[in-house]
């Protein structure tokens, strides 16, 4: 395939995904009808919120984004409102970096932080389309099928429709893993501080700082003064929010379960949707799809072991937590699992290239494209699916 006609495709890429973004835009409230703020939630909203334009979803309890956006708006949590505001504050509240950034770039104005909030992920998405092309440029056909499969994958394409907070921690990481490939060690601990900020599961991705087993006193005692720049930012914010707001009712352990039990109910109840409804009957064809995936990224992680590749470190963590993670983090569709474990998959399709099983994996670990073609609604292919 000439090189004009795979740079075209890239191109094209990008134009699909603005053009998708276009039916999100109203003239009043920018894009935040990607914030998905639902009408349920309406009368605890904050009145800073309400006395400003935004788009609200009728009948509908709208989505995650709603909360995160309202924290952009009192970033330091002093308003005691957000107890109500909140569905679970002390765990929102948590996940702060990416309301701080909308504050700031909103200057502080309300109005200005709702659009600039919705608008952070798909600048995240464009930004990390760029940066991809450090390990997968336009000179091959099969570095254009792993790069599509980083960008519209259903994890990255649910974070940009729902305003979430994957697709910019995403961003953060492959920031962080070109600073170690770049012999930054410091810098990339500090990348991955502000990742544990924007969502604390994403700190086990800091596997990447550890190039290589430490063999003597004084790079032990590095590596682990980097390990704690890492943690000590989220530490000190957790027992900030702590002081705020009442822990959780539920132990955050209830996200865990047995090995495997999580994955194999979700298999159990994405087969039997499937003999009740059939194949168009429901999505349970984007759950079978997604759970075929997962399977086949974490598989190709645990079998490639190639440490000295700092996005198979970052990756393989994933692969290892995945079979811990209870039901309710596989339930739904396709579930937060595909978000939760996004790193992986662009660790996968990264890697993936190298691979002489190359065209059947990245195909096999990229159906999830399918759903997230149709989740953000591209024109004419989105009805086809």
């Amino acid at each position: 395939m000439p090189g004009r006609v795979i740079r075209g495709v890239y191109v094209a890429t990008v134009v699909v995904f603005l053009a998708s973004l276009v039916q999100y835009y109203q003239r009043n409230t920018g894009f935040t009808t990607l914030i998905s703020f639902g009408d349920q939630f309406e009368k605890t909203r904050l009145p800073a919120v309400i006395e400003v334009p935004h788009f609200v979803h009728y009948q509908s309890p709208g989505y995650d984004g709603q909360f995160y956006a309202q924290l952009a708006v009192e970033p330091l949590l002093r308003n005691r409102r957000l107890e109500r505001a909140i569905d679970s504050p002390s765990y929102r509240a948590r996940r702060i970096l990416f309301s701080w950034t909308a504050y700031l770039f909103g200057l502080g104005r309300p109005a200005w932080i709702l659009k600039i909030y919705a608008l952070q992920n798909i600048v995240a998405w464009l930004l990390l389309a760029w940066i991809l092309l450090r390990w997968l440029p336009p000179s091959a056909p099969r570095n254009a099928l792993a790069w599509i499969g980083c960008l519209f994958g259903v994890g990255l394409i649910y974070s940009v429709r729902f305003a979430l907070t994957e697709g910019p921690g995403v961003l953060l990481i492959a920031l962080a893993v070109i600073a170690i490939e770049r012999g930054r060690p410091w810098l990339a601990s500090g990348l991955m501080a502000l990742v544990g900020l924007g969502r604390e599961t994403n700190v086990i991705a800091g596997g990447l700082l550890v190039d290589r087993v430490p063999t003597t006193w004084r790079e032990t005692i590095r590596l682990a003064l980097r390990g704690a720049l890492m943690v000590a930012p989220f530490a000190a914010w957790f027992l900030y929010v702590r002081s705020v707001f009442p822990p959780l009712a539920a132990s955050d352990a209830a996200n865990f379960a047995a090995p495997f039990s999580g994955y194999l109910s979700k298999w159990e109840f994405t087969l039997t949707q499937l003999q009740a409804s059939g194949w168009w009957g429901s999505w349970a064809r984007f759950n079978l799809a997604a759970l075929v995936s997962l399977t086949v990224q974490a598989a190709f992680l645990l079998a490639r072991r190639e440490w000295g590749s700092a996005w198979w470190r970052a990756g393989v963590p994933y692969a290892l937590l995945m079979p811990l993670l209870s039901y309710p983090i596989w339930e739904g569709d396709p579930g937060a699992i595909v978000r939760v474990v996004l790193p992986m998959s662009v660790a996968f399709n990264v890697l993936v290239v190298r691979s002489r099983w190359f065209w059947p994996l990245v195909i096999a670990g990229n159906l999830t494209v399918v759903h997230g073609i149709h989740m953000i609604r591209v024109p004419w292919l989105a009805a086809m699916l």
